[in-house]
């Protein structure tokens, strides 16, 4: 176990100089069994925060995002946290004045994500596989430049489906709807 995890912090380690040292603008950290963000890497990257654009933390363990997290990677355009445990979002999040992605899939949220309402560059929200049963349709209505809500493989109701079409000029993807068994 200890060497395994040894070998994660490692490799974990490495992505963060690669980023650091080809002064890229993004950093991978996808599938490196992370249950928080490493603190350390905030002091890693000091020098280079404002320069990174995208990052993913997808397939990881993680169960919160920190404000911190949001506000020292102020210039994000796109981030991963896909197949994770995250189940709500910190308020911060609406400080990406950048964030134009969002991939939340194969997560727990259990509501709509409402900070996400009101970043203002959002274009695409994947929340495909979590336990989202209503949408704020009204405030995702508001989303000047939303193009895409992905929202398949949710328990969404059928009010949803109804509201969305006339109401928002994004595209929403949902799961067929499961026929209604005849009595």
């Amino acid at each position: 176990l200890h060497k395994r995890m040894g070998e994660a912090v490692a490799r974990v380690a490495r992505k963060v100089n690669d980023t650091v040292e080809n002064k890229t603008d993004s950093l991978d950290l996808a599938n490196c069994k992370l249950m928080s963000f490493p603190v350390g890497i905030y002091k890693a990257m000091r020098s280079v925060t404002e320069g990174i654009h995208r990052i993913s933390l997808a397939n990881n363990e993680l169960k919160s995002i920190t404000s911190r997290f949001v506000t020292t990677f102020s210039q994000l355009t796109e981030l991963n946290l896909a197949g994770n445990y995250l189940h709500r979002l910190p308020e911060e999040i609406t400080s990406l004045l950048h964030l134009r992605a969002i991939d939340l899939s194969r997560n727990r949220f259990r509501h709509f994500p409402e900070p996400l309402a009101t970043v203002p560059a959002l274009e695409t929200i994947d929340l495909e596989e979590n336990e989202i049963a209503e949408v704020p349709t009204d405030k995702l209505a508001s989303m000047a430049l939303l193009r895409s809500l992905n929202l398949r493989a949710n328990p969404v109701g059928p009010e949803v489906r109804l509201l969305v079409r006339p109401l928002v000029p994004f595209e929403v993807l949902l799961s067929p709807e499961e026929p209604i068994p005849k009595a």
